[in-house]
């Protein structure tokens, strides 16, 4: 099991440790939390749609396989951050995957993101299978950019019209890193 502590920018202490299935409830909770508070991530307020158990179910299976991992930040106990990396299923793919990462807005700026990022390109070299991590960010998304770019994570392609929001597009970006 991953688990890490990291000063953030303010002094507060961070833990990131890999999800179980206790935490369904509250990465619910938190997940509707952050739907409305950026456009950034891939769904709005209500449109999560999954069950406790459905979530429980998830984060058990995620635990069970050496290509994924679903990482939490923590502040004091409350879930203030998370990453969660799929990796590819069919042995083909298995090497590669994506991953989405979220925080609370209350918290952005504070290294939390980075210090996510970190822990999951820790896991993925560990794994001896995962070589390639994946992701794909809002063209407009100029910090999760910068900070993808700061990771060492390149510029691969555009995807038009990757997002709509209340009716207007967006581009997204896919970027990747070797490791």
């Amino acid at each position: 099991m991953v688990v890490k502590t990291h000063s953030l920018k303010d002094g507060r202490q961070l833990t990131i440790r890999e999800a179980t299935g206790d935490d369904a409830s509250a990465l619910i909770e938190y997940v509707e939390a952050i739907s409305g508070e950026s456009n950034f991530i891939s769904f709005g307020p209500g449109e999560f749609g999954m069950t406790v158990e459905e979530e429980v179910k998830f984060l058990e299976g995620s635990r069970s396989k050496d290509n994924q991992i679903y990482l939490v930040a923590e502040i004091d106990g409350e879930i203030v951050g998370s990453t969660n990396f799929t990796g590819g299923r069919r042995p083909r793919m298995a090497h590669t995957g994506e991953f989405g990462v979220s925080v609370r807005k209350a918290y952005w700026g504070l290294g939390v993101g980075s210090a996510l990022l970190d822990a999951l390109i820790e896991w993925a070299k560990g794994t001896d299978i995962v070589t390639k991590i994946n992701l794909r960010v809002r063209a407009d998304n100029e910090r999760g950019i910068a900070l993808y770019k700061r990771k060492g994570f390149v510029h691969e392609g555009t995807e038009t019209r990757g997002f709509r929001i209340d009716g207007v597009y967006h581009d997204d970006y896919h970027m990747g890193l070797e490791l």
